[in-house]
């Protein structure tokens, strides 16, 4: 009889398992809450996408920059579901904090940086209700929101002292780095084409008349990751295309260059071919994923 009522009982919790197993399959890799709000700028609600895996978490945090041509609208999320990263990182346990840093017809990349840093900010606060550890971050993007977390994460020290928004490591697909030369090409940014109307917009909110050479100069780098880069920066990860029609390969090549000479651990993958992105992109991804894990996970 007690073997019986036992052989039932473990019968039960193997139906029960096999139950919550097929709901999590048919829920998918992970819960989607949508436009939670991290902040307020201008009136204007700041806010990110947070995807929790339904399986097995491994306690670490990805802020995944949302941004294509510098606009943060909800098309670029679902950028981001069709290249798969949301089910590859929720499949290895990764939570992943969407911020969308907001767009560049309202805010400047100064604006946006520090939008950024709020959502960083919100997610090591909330910590603790999402089960990752505020102090083992990754950080990751594509294009402009590749820009902007590169400028996050280099932004993060002043010296030795962090402001509290920093990160482990950071991974990146085809960021713009560096303003002053984009590609062979000398940044204009009083010119008239759409590069230089792109940078003005960037990083010359208040008008860009009555400033010296200097003063030009120094506001570009602000903006330019590449150009802001020291020994604290958390290692990094790029990959980009050689065949890129938007953002040339030399803009990974002079980040990682600079990060070399300053002695952080960095590492650039060459797509063949890849353009601005390219078909079998959840591939790079995947690898992209590992990379991470390799650093946050597997460290710990």
């Amino acid at each position: 009889m007690i073997q019986n009522r036992m052989l039932a009982m473990a019968l039960m919790f193997v139906l029960a398992v096999a139950a919550t197993s097929a709901s999590a399959a048919e829920k998918g890799p992970y819960v989607q809450h949508e436009d939670v709000v991290y902040g307020q700028e201008y009136g204007v609600a700041l806010v990110m996408d947070i995807f929790v895996p339904t399986g097995e978490k491994n306690g670490v945090g990805i802020v995944d920059v949302v941004s294509g041509a510098w606009h943060s609208d909800r098309g670029k999320i679902r950028q981001h579901k069709m290249a798969q990263m949301y089910d590859i990182f929720t499949k290895k346990g990764f939570t992943v904090f969407a911020v969308r840093p907001g767009s560049i017809t309202k805010f400047s990349a100064g604006e946006m940086l520090q939008n950024i840093k709020q959502g960083v900010r919100w997610v090591k606060e909330h910590a603790k209700e999402y089960g990752v550890n505020p102090d083992n971050l990754g950080m990751t993007g594509a294009s402009a929101g590749g820009h902007l977390a590169c400028l996050a994460s280099v932004t993060a020290h002043k010296g030795e002292k962090s402001d509290g928004t920093d990160v482990k490591a950071t991974a990146i697909f085809f960021p713009p780095t560096d303003f002053t030369m984009y590609g062979t090409t000398a940044v204009d940014p009083k010119g008239d084409d759409r590069f230089g109307q792109i940078v003005r917009a960037l990083a010359f909110r208040d008008g860009i008349d009555g400033l010296s050479d200097e003063e030009i100069t120094k506001k570009i780098e602000a903006i330019s990751p590449a150009k802001l880069v020291h020994k604290q920066a958390p290692a990094f990860l790029f990959i980009h295309g050689d065949a890129d029609p938007a953002v040339p390969l030399q803009q990974s090549e002079v980040m990682v260059e600079a990060l070399k000479n300053a002695g952080v651990e960095v590492k650039l993958i060459v797509k063949p071919g890849g353009g601005h992105p390219w078909p079998t992109i959840p591939e790079e991804v995947a690898v992209l994923a590992d990379w991470l894990e390799s650093q946050l996970v597997k460290k710990q």
